[in-house]
């Protein structure tokens, strides 16, 4: 039963994102003002509408004091595709960093353009941090909240981790609060899954850390909050649905 299960919600879900994209790419050319409440408003809540009613995942948020709709960094795990998809229904006119490659991806790519998402080509090293920094400042001030993966890639729960140093560039140079963002997506919609897992998906907030700190003892502390946070979120999750440990890092 799961695998049609995740075959009706793979179908509804990605045929709505497609027909998003395909909007956009049009409207996108007169106005990319108006992609924003249109993905916020409509595609994205119908997105996570199927894939509620087809594969039984439900969203929960936790800590929402800390969510703020402007002038602040979300630093968040990134598990599963489902959290590049679902923040836009709640945090308005986010914008995500993302490889320079996805833009390149007819229609979805240009959907991304028009959206006002920030691509980051990798191989550029030093030069992509200064233009990274640049897009975001603007971002940040015309009201745009960010969203970046530490890590830049999606892990499984539980696996080793790698933070890169771009977060902590920008925390240093736009002297912003970043905000811990802890989930357990992965327990539900696995990395490289066509299978989707019934279950409640936990985004949690954490306490901004607020500007001031050295690279170093930043970098460590946000490391810290996400990782002890979504520990904590994974074992929660287990003990409700013990199949869910089977989707656990395994060396």
């Amino acid at each position: 039963m799961i695998y049609i299960r995740s075959l009706f919600s793979t179908v509804f879900f990605y045929g709505t994102l497609l027909l998003g994209c395909v909007i956009t790419s049009v409207v996108g050319i007169f106005s990319r003002k108006a992609t924003i409440p249109m993905w916020n408003y409509f595609i994205m809540p119908l997105c996570l509408f199927f894939l509620r009613i087809f594969s039984g995942i439900k969203i929960e948020l936790r800590g929402t004091q800390y969510m703020k709709q402007e002038g602040v960094i979300y630093a968040m795990k990134h598990e599963s595709a489902l959290e590049t998809y679902c923040m836009s229904s709640y945090i308005t006119k986010l914008v995500f960093v993302l490889k320079k490659e996805l833009t390149y991806i007819p229609i979805f790519g240009w959907a991304q353009y028009f959206y006002g998402m920030i691509p980051v080509d990798r191989s550029a090293g030093g030069a992509a941090l200064k233009k990274m920094a640049k897009a975001v400042k603007n971002r940040l001030d015309n009201g745009r909240p960010l969203i970046i993966f530490p890590e830049g890639t999606r892990k499984k729960p539980g696996a080793p981790t790698a933070y890169k140093p771009g977060l902590a560039f920008l925390y240093q140079q736009l002297d912003t609060p970043v905000v811990p963002v802890a989930t357990n997506t992965g327990l539900f919609w696995p990395k490289n899954s066509f299978l989707k897992y019934p279950g409640t998906v936990v985004v949690e907030f954490m306490e901004p850390i607020m500007p001031g700190l050295d690279k170093a003892e930043f970098m460590k502390l946000v490391e810290e909050k996400i990782e002890t946070k979504c520990n904590e979120l994974n074992q929660e999750a287990i003990k409700h649905s013990p199949g869910a440990a089977n989707r656990m890092y395994k060396e």
